[in-house]
């Protein structure tokens, strides 16, 4: 039987994943037990939330105070976070299924990359539907005490934090439609009922 052997190049490749995937399990533990440890997932609920005025992928400028008057759910999100890019597709399919024309709500996705062209890979790849915005020096982050992603939060009518969840949760529509005021929500169905 012939052997195969691993070239040099290709043997310190695979070691450089295999350190970089331990590193990066270990940063993403240390961020969740920081986020335990605090206690509170944010310290925002029921207060007003900081209001922001980003670009969009598509050139807009947009501000949360433009949204007053209906639900607003905020993810901060980055192209690099595995999580965030379980999240952004069913945040995409509840999107799909349950914003219809005059919907009373809007889901604004904010990308933490340092770059234009990191999210708009991946709001490309991931198909999102509603409007991605840029925080590349992550000041609006940094006003919603950001220390995870994804991180969602969704802001009611007067503008104030009502809810927020840290991390990707499985079934995250149906945590989310009653924070939206949808009501029946069926995600098997397509939508609400």
């Amino acid at each position: 039987m012939p052997t195969t052997r691993l070239s040099l190049r290709a043997a310190c490749g695979l070691a450089a994943v295999g350190l970089f995937t331990v590193w990066i399990g270990w940063r993403a533990k240390a961020l969740e037990l920081h986020t335990h440890r605090s206690g509170d997932f944010s310290q925002l609920i029921d207060k007003p939330a900081p209001d922001f005025d980003l670009e969009s992928l598509d050139g807009r400028r947009v501000s949360l105070a433009s949204y007053r008057g209906k639900p607003v759910a905020v993810t901060f999100w980055a192209s690099w976070c595995g999580p965030c890019r379980m999240e952004l597709p069913a945040l995409t399919r509840f999107y799909q299924q349950a914003h219809k024309t005059g919907s009373n709500f809007e889901i604004l996705a904010i990308s933490i990359d340092a770059t234009r062209d990191a999210a708009q890979g991946a709001a490309t790849t991931l198909k999102i539907p509603f409007p991605v915005l840029l925080d590349r020096d992550s000041r609006t982050a940094d006003s919603y005490h950001i220390v995870s992603i994804p991180t969602l939060f969704v802001i009611d009518r007067s503008g104030k934090v009502a809810w927020s969840n840290v991390g990707f949760s499985m079934g995250i529509e149906a945590m989310l439609a009653p924070q939206l005021g949808i009501q029946n929500y069926n995600p098997v169905s397509g939508g609400a009922q």
